[in-house]
């Protein structure tokens, strides 16, 4: 496979914080130039952060890269580095083919100009003849959804019809290579899911695409190859699935169990004490992100002290907003019989396709039932805490839809459909 881009070990540097101000006195000038003869310049002014450090890759031509990771982790710089809008500390990037990029929105634009006046702008400047623009224009004009603005300057147009027509342009002018930030995030889920579809298509045609995003259910499914920057550095580079489950994991993975070393710190009352809690997966390994489409345990160990009411488990799941998902118990010790001292593990087992994407955390309590009351006797609130990830594949209850479906639970239903006619 041909290679597209090449990066060899970039890095940025940018100096932070007090900037010269665009208007000062003579005073001020005369202070900040003896202060640096004599080397006491601000120690602020000097500070300097590395938004890329030592980053290298190749993307092949026809492959779709993802590239992910927290704010502030150096994507957009790299993308900004690819496209020639900032120049590199050090190393290079080699690009080979037409670049067609969309970093910001309205990025190109001539806000005085018209759309219509835009479009054939871009494509000049992409080196396309004016018939091909022409050719493409109808195209572009349906895809960006704006035809009764075309002829409307740019200037006047929303932030959600500039990244249409943005998108529009850089995605129908035939580039050999697309750089998309995250601005999709402007449009609707509709117009996502167009986009998305039309990267597709590009990839499919032997286009390479770049593709930064906070969407890990898009990264799966649009990308053949990840990379998952932090602090300027490639953490890991390689299948989508496996690069998206390892950083959820470094974000969202430190609470998925706890435990108390002995009776005496551990909460709950002279009948039960919680000893351990854990998310498990089906094997019992203990797991901080789990598939969509996989069951989930919640193992919570504890020991009743002595005889009394039967004691048993609960468990309360909060979703992402902090909302109750769902409250359950397991009803199987309800009886007249009184719970024996001893350890006790009990597992509740949330289904899958039932816990929504994003974080999910979990409070439990050991409990005795005095109809209809119900006593709580050892509890811990957020007790644990796991990330449910959608890898994208197209069999859970997303389906292939790719925007964010609404609500504390979202069960893969039984569906039945007939024609009728």
């Amino acid at each position: 496979m041909a290679v597209a881009i090449e990066a060899e070990h970039l890095s940025k540097r940018y100096r932070i914080g007090q900037m010269q101000a665009a208007y000062g006195t003579l005073r001020d000038s005369l202070v900040r130039t003896a202060a640096r003869i004599a080397g006491r310049e601000d120690e602020q002014a000097r500070q300097e952060i590395w938004a890329l450090r030592d980053v290298s890759f190749d993307v092949g031509e026809g492959e779709a890269l993802g590239v992910i990771g927290r704010n502030g982790a150096g994507k957009s710089t790299l993308l900004k580095v690819l496209t020639r809008i900032t120049t590199p500390t050090s190393g290079r990037a080699v690009i080979r083919g037409r670049v067609g990029s969309l970093l910001e929105v309205g990025t190109g634009f001539n806000p005085e100009l018209t759309g219509r006046e835009n479009v054939f702008l871009n494509g000049s400047i992409l080196g396309m003849k004016r018939r091909e623009i022409q050719r493409k224009l109808d195209d572009i004009v349906e895809f960006a959804g704006i035809e009764k603005f075309i002829d409307t300057p740019v200037k006047r147009y929303s932030s959600g019809m500039g990244v249409r027509l943005a998108f529009a342009v850089a995605a129908h002018l035939e580039p050999e290579i697309l750089l998309v930030d995250e601005v999709l995030a402007v449009g609707d889920a509709e117009f996502q899911q167009r986009c998305l579809g039309r990267m597709e298509d590009l990839s499919g045609t032997g286009r390479t695409v770049v593709f930064v995003s906070h969407n890990m259910q898009t990264i799966n499914q649009l990308c053949d190859r990840a990379i998952w920057l932090e602090d300027g550095k490639i953490i890991e580079d390689g299948e989508p699935s496996d690069v998206v489950t390892h950083y959820l994991h470094s974000a969202y993975g430190s609470g998925s169990r706890i435990s108390w070393p002995d009776d005496d710190s551990a909460p709950g009352d002279d009948l039960a004490r919680l000893l351990s809690v854990r998310a498990i997966d089906e094997d019992g390994q203990a797991i901080d992100t789990i598939d969509v489409r996989r069951t989930v345990g919640i193992e919570i160990r504890f020991r009743v002290l002595r005889e009394g009411l039967p004691a048993f488990a609960k468990i309360k799941v909060h979703d992402r907003q902090a909302d109750i998902a769902f409250n359950a118990l397991d009803i199987a010790p309800h009886s007249e019989t009184a719970s024996a001292p001893g350890h006790y593990v009990s597992t509740a087992w949330i289904p899958a396709n039932l816990l929504n994407e994003g974080a999910t955390s979990v409070d439990v309590a050991v409990c005795t039932l005095s109809s209809p009351r119900l006593h709580q006797r050892a509890a811990w609130y957020d007790a644990v805490s796991f990330h449910v990830v959608d890898p994208g594949d197209g069999d859970s209850a997303r389906g292939r839809f790719t925007g964010q479906l609404r609500g504390a639970v979202r069960p893969l239903l039984e569906w039945t459909t007939e024609q009728l006619d």
